[in-house]
Protein backbone atom coordinates (compact mmCIF):
# COMPACT_ATOMS: atom_id res chain seq x y z
CA UNK A 1 0.00 0.00 0.00
CA UNK A 2 1.20 3.49 -0.82
CA UNK A 3 -0.36 6.56 0.75
CA UNK A 4 -0.85 9.50 -1.57
CA UNK A 5 -1.46 12.87 0.04
CA UNK A 6 -5.08 13.94 -0.21
CA UNK A 7 -4.34 17.50 0.86
CA UNK A 8 -1.38 19.87 0.88
CA UNK A 9 0.87 19.96 3.92
CA UNK A 10 2.94 22.81 5.35
CA UNK A 11 6.50 22.67 4.04
CA UNK A 12 8.01 21.66 7.38
CA UNK A 13 5.52 18.81 7.86
CA UNK A 14 5.96 17.59 4.30
CA UNK A 15 9.73 17.53 4.88
CA UNK A 16 9.23 15.61 8.13
CA UNK A 17 7.06 13.05 6.31
CA UNK A 18 9.74 12.57 3.65
CA UNK A 19 12.37 12.09 6.37
CA UNK A 20 10.14 9.64 8.19
CA UNK A 21 9.65 7.58 5.05
CA UNK A 22 13.39 7.53 4.35
CA UNK A 23 14.17 6.52 7.91
CA UNK A 24 11.70 3.64 7.88
CA UNK A 25 12.80 2.45 4.44
CA UNK A 26 16.37 2.16 5.74
CA UNK A 27 15.42 -0.22 8.55
CA UNK A 28 15.84 -3.93 7.71
CA UNK A 29 12.78 -5.08 9.66
CA UNK A 30 10.58 -3.47 12.30
CA UNK A 31 8.21 -4.45 15.05
CA UNK A 32 5.77 -1.66 15.92
CA UNK A 33 4.52 -1.49 19.51
CA UNK A 34 0.98 -0.84 18.35
CA UNK A 35 -1.90 0.25 20.57
CA UNK A 36 -4.26 1.37 17.82
CA UNK A 37 -3.94 5.00 18.89
CA UNK A 38 -3.39 7.64 16.22
CA UNK A 39 0.37 7.84 16.91
CA UNK A 40 1.37 4.19 16.74
CA UNK A 41 -1.06 3.66 13.84
CA UNK A 42 0.69 6.34 11.80
CA UNK A 43 4.02 4.63 12.44
CA UNK A 44 2.50 1.27 11.48
CA UNK A 45 0.98 2.74 8.30
CA UNK A 46 4.27 4.17 7.08
CA UNK A 47 6.20 1.09 8.18
CA UNK A 48 4.06 -1.23 6.06
CA UNK A 49 4.15 1.26 3.19
CA UNK A 50 7.95 1.23 3.18
CA UNK A 51 8.73 -2.31 4.33
CA UNK A 52 5.69 -4.42 3.37
CA UNK A 53 6.02 -7.88 4.97
CA UNK A 54 9.14 -6.77 6.87
CA UNK A 55 6.90 -4.78 9.23
CA UNK A 56 4.68 -6.26 11.90
CA UNK A 57 2.43 -4.57 14.47
CA UNK A 58 2.09 -6.11 17.93
CA UNK A 59 -0.51 -5.21 20.53
CA UNK A 60 -0.05 -6.07 24.19
CA UNK A 61 -3.33 -7.34 25.65
CA UNK A 62 -4.28 -7.26 29.33
CA UNK A 63 -7.31 -6.14 31.37
CA UNK A 64 -5.93 -2.57 31.12
CA UNK A 65 -6.77 -2.49 27.40
CA UNK A 66 -10.40 -1.58 26.86
CA UNK A 67 -12.13 -4.26 24.73
CA UNK A 68 -13.37 -1.75 22.15
CA UNK A 69 -9.83 -0.42 21.68
CA UNK A 70 -8.53 -3.94 21.17
CA UNK A 71 -11.15 -4.46 18.46
CA UNK A 72 -10.37 -1.11 16.83
CA UNK A 73 -6.64 -1.87 16.76
CA UNK A 74 -7.28 -5.13 14.92
CA UNK A 75 -9.67 -3.49 12.45
CA UNK A 76 -7.22 -0.67 11.70
CA UNK A 77 -4.37 -3.12 11.17
CA UNK A 78 -6.48 -5.04 8.66
CA UNK A 79 -7.31 -1.79 6.87
CA UNK A 80 -3.60 -0.94 6.65
CA UNK A 81 -2.68 -4.43 5.50
CA UNK A 82 0.03 -4.83 8.12
CA UNK A 83 0.66 -8.17 9.81
CA UNK A 84 -0.77 -7.90 13.31
CA UNK A 85 -0.26 -10.02 16.41
CA UNK A 86 -1.60 -9.82 19.93
CA UNK A 87 0.46 -10.93 22.90
CA UNK A 88 -0.75 -11.28 26.49
CA UNK A 89 1.07 -9.13 29.02
CA UNK A 90 1.23 -9.80 32.76
CA UNK A 91 1.94 -6.42 34.31
CA UNK A 92 -0.74 -7.04 36.95
CA UNK A 93 1.51 -9.75 38.44
CA UNK A 94 4.21 -7.14 39.08
CA UNK A 95 3.79 -5.28 42.41
CA UNK A 96 5.62 -2.33 40.85
CA UNK A 97 2.57 -1.96 38.61
CA UNK A 98 -0.31 -3.35 40.67
CA UNK A 99 0.46 -1.14 43.70
CA UNK A 100 -0.05 1.84 41.37
CA UNK A 101 2.93 4.07 42.18
CA UNK A 102 3.47 7.29 40.24
CA UNK A 103 5.89 5.47 37.91
CA UNK A 104 3.46 2.63 37.23
CA UNK A 105 3.84 3.12 33.47
CA UNK A 106 7.51 2.19 33.71
CA UNK A 107 6.61 -1.30 34.95
CA UNK A 108 3.95 -1.63 32.25
CA UNK A 109 6.27 -0.70 29.38
CA UNK A 110 9.08 -2.82 30.83
CA UNK A 111 6.78 -5.83 30.71
CA UNK A 112 5.78 -5.06 27.12
CA UNK A 113 9.32 -4.52 25.84
CA UNK A 114 10.61 -7.61 27.62
CA UNK A 115 8.17 -9.54 25.46
CA UNK A 116 8.81 -7.61 22.25
CA UNK A 117 12.61 -7.90 22.39
CA UNK A 118 12.80 -11.66 21.69
CA UNK A 119 10.07 -11.38 19.05
CA UNK A 120 12.10 -8.70 17.28
CA UNK A 121 15.26 -10.80 17.55
CA UNK A 122 13.53 -13.86 16.12
CA UNK A 123 12.24 -11.76 13.21
CA UNK A 124 15.80 -11.13 12.07
CA UNK A 125 17.21 -8.41 14.30
CA UNK A 126 14.15 -6.21 13.77
CA UNK A 127 14.02 -2.79 15.40
CA UNK A 128 11.20 -2.09 17.83
CA UNK A 129 9.41 1.19 17.12
CA UNK A 130 6.81 3.01 19.20
CA UNK A 131 4.43 5.91 18.59
CA UNK A 132 5.91 8.40 21.04
CA UNK A 133 5.59 11.91 19.61
CA UNK A 134 7.37 15.16 20.41
CA UNK A 135 4.72 16.31 22.92
CA UNK A 136 5.12 13.13 24.96
CA UNK A 137 8.68 14.09 25.85
CA UNK A 138 7.40 17.02 27.91
CA UNK A 139 4.77 14.97 29.77
CA UNK A 140 5.01 12.64 32.77
CA UNK A 141 5.80 9.45 30.86
CA UNK A 142 7.77 6.95 32.99
CA UNK A 143 7.32 4.38 30.23
CA UNK A 144 9.79 6.30 28.08
CA UNK A 145 12.59 5.17 30.38
CA UNK A 146 11.72 1.52 29.83
CA UNK A 147 11.65 2.05 26.07
CA UNK A 148 15.11 3.63 26.15
CA UNK A 149 16.47 0.76 28.24
CA UNK A 150 15.38 -1.70 25.54
CA UNK A 151 16.67 0.38 22.63
CA UNK A 152 13.21 1.19 21.26
CA UNK A 153 13.15 3.86 18.54
CA UNK A 154 10.58 6.67 18.47
CA UNK A 155 10.63 7.97 14.88
CA UNK A 156 7.94 10.60 15.43
CA UNK A 157 9.74 12.16 18.38
CA UNK A 158 13.11 11.86 16.66
CA UNK A 159 11.79 13.98 13.79
CA UNK A 160 10.08 16.47 16.13
CA UNK A 161 6.57 15.54 14.98
CA UNK A 162 4.05 16.54 17.64
CA UNK A 163 0.48 15.39 18.21
CA UNK A 164 -1.00 18.05 15.95
CA UNK A 165 1.44 17.00 13.24
CA UNK A 166 0.48 13.35 13.66
CA UNK A 167 -3.18 14.19 13.15
CA UNK A 168 -2.46 16.44 10.17
CA UNK A 169 -0.32 13.76 8.50
CA UNK A 170 -2.89 11.06 9.20
CA UNK A 171 -5.68 13.14 7.69
CA UNK A 172 -3.61 14.02 4.62
CA UNK A 173 -2.80 10.33 4.10
CA UNK A 174 -6.49 9.40 4.29
CA UNK A 175 -6.36 7.46 7.56
CA UNK A 176 -10.01 7.41 8.72
CA UNK A 177 -9.12 7.62 12.42
CA UNK A 178 -6.98 10.78 12.19
CA UNK A 179 -9.18 12.54 14.77
CA UNK A 180 -9.53 9.56 17.12
CA UNK A 181 -9.54 10.82 20.72
CA UNK A 182 -6.62 9.94 22.96
CA UNK A 183 -7.44 6.81 24.95
CA UNK A 184 -4.94 6.11 27.73
CA UNK A 185 -5.03 2.67 29.32
CA UNK A 186 -7.66 1.88 31.92
CA UNK A 187 -5.10 1.93 34.74
CA UNK A 188 -5.02 5.71 34.33
CA UNK A 189 -8.52 5.84 35.84
CA UNK A 190 -7.20 5.01 39.32
CA UNK A 191 -5.48 7.56 41.61
CA UNK A 192 -1.89 6.76 42.48
CA UNK A 193 -1.72 4.44 45.47
CA UNK A 194 -5.06 2.78 44.81
CA UNK A 195 -4.24 -0.82 43.78
CA UNK A 196 -4.84 -1.88 40.21
CA UNK A 197 -6.80 -5.13 39.91
CA UNK A 198 -8.31 -7.01 37.00
CA UNK A 199 -11.72 -6.66 38.63
CA UNK A 200 -11.37 -2.91 38.95
CA UNK A 201 -10.18 -2.52 35.38
CA UNK A 202 -13.08 -4.54 34.02
CA UNK A 203 -15.56 -2.54 36.09
CA UNK A 204 -14.26 0.74 34.70
CA UNK A 205 -14.27 -0.67 31.15
CA UNK A 206 -17.88 -1.80 31.55
CA UNK A 207 -18.96 1.58 32.93
CA UNK A 208 -17.35 3.47 30.06
CA UNK A 209 -18.85 1.05 27.56
CA UNK A 210 -22.31 1.64 29.03
CA UNK A 211 -21.87 5.39 28.64
CA UNK A 212 -20.65 5.03 25.06
CA UNK A 213 -23.76 3.01 24.27
CA UNK A 214 -25.80 5.98 25.52
CA UNK A 215 -24.05 8.26 23.04
CA UNK A 216 -21.20 9.68 25.13
CA UNK A 217 -18.40 8.81 22.73
CA UNK A 218 -15.52 10.48 24.61
CA UNK A 219 -15.61 9.65 28.29
CA UNK A 220 -13.53 8.64 31.30
CA UNK A 221 -14.83 6.92 34.43
CA UNK A 222 -12.41 7.68 37.24
CA UNK A 223 -12.49 5.15 40.06
CA UNK A 224 -11.95 6.46 43.58
CA UNK A 225 -12.37 3.58 45.96
CA UNK A 226 -15.89 2.38 45.39
CA UNK A 227 -17.09 5.66 43.86
CA UNK A 228 -17.13 6.59 40.18
CA UNK A 229 -16.51 10.06 38.76
CA UNK A 230 -17.56 10.63 35.15
CA UNK A 231 -15.48 12.96 33.00
CA UNK A 232 -16.87 14.27 29.72
CA UNK A 233 -15.46 16.97 27.43
CA UNK A 234 -16.31 20.42 28.82
CA UNK A 235 -18.37 21.15 25.70
CA UNK A 236 -20.67 18.19 26.55
CA UNK A 237 -21.28 19.06 30.20
CA UNK A 238 -24.39 21.13 29.55
CA UNK A 239 -25.89 18.29 27.52
CA UNK A 240 -25.06 15.81 30.27
CA UNK A 241 -26.60 17.97 32.99
CA UNK A 242 -29.70 18.42 30.86
CA UNK A 243 -29.96 14.69 30.12
CA UNK A 244 -29.47 13.57 33.70
CA UNK A 245 -31.92 16.12 35.04
CA UNK A 246 -34.47 13.64 33.71
CA UNK A 247 -35.25 11.22 36.53
CA UNK A 248 -35.51 8.17 34.26
CA UNK A 249 -32.16 8.79 32.53
CA UNK A 250 -30.45 9.59 35.80
CA UNK A 251 -31.95 6.53 37.43
CA UNK A 252 -30.77 4.29 34.59
CA UNK A 253 -27.25 5.65 34.94
CA UNK A 254 -27.12 5.18 38.69
CA UNK A 255 -28.65 1.70 38.49
CA UNK A 256 -26.12 0.60 35.85
CA UNK A 257 -23.18 1.80 37.92
CA UNK A 258 -24.49 0.28 41.14
CA UNK A 259 -24.95 -3.01 39.35
CA UNK A 260 -21.31 -2.89 38.30
CA UNK A 261 -20.24 -2.56 41.93
CA UNK A 262 -19.83 1.18 42.39
CA UNK A 263 -21.50 2.66 45.47
CA UNK A 264 -21.76 6.24 44.21
CA UNK A 265 -21.52 8.09 40.91
CA UNK A 266 -20.77 11.76 40.19
CA UNK A 267 -20.14 14.06 37.24
CA UNK A 268 -16.88 16.02 37.24
CA UNK A 269 -17.88 19.63 36.55
CA UNK A 270 -14.41 20.56 35.32
CA UNK A 271 -14.77 18.16 32.43
CA UNK A 272 -12.37 15.72 30.85
CA UNK A 273 -8.76 16.77 31.39
CA UNK A 274 -6.03 14.43 30.17
CA UNK A 275 -3.58 13.53 32.92
CA UNK A 276 -5.76 15.01 35.66
CA UNK A 277 -4.65 12.40 38.18
CA UNK A 278 -1.08 13.61 37.82
CA UNK A 279 -2.11 16.51 40.03
CA UNK A 280 -1.99 14.01 42.85
CA UNK A 281 1.43 12.71 41.91
CA UNK A 282 3.88 12.85 44.82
Amino acid sequence: MSFSLLEALPADLEAALSSLRRQLAAFPRVVVAYSGGVDSTLVAALAVEQLAERAVAITGVSPALAPHLRQEAAEQARWLGIAHREIPTAELADPAYASNPSDRCYACKRELHQLLAPIAAAAGAALVLDGVNRDDLDDHRPGLRAAREFGVRSPLAELQIDKAGVRRLSRAMGLPWWDKPAQPCLASRFPYGEPITATGLRRVAAAEDWLRQQGWSEVRVRSQGSAARIELPAARLAAALDAWRDADQRGALVAAFLQLGFTAVALDLEGLVSGKLNRERP
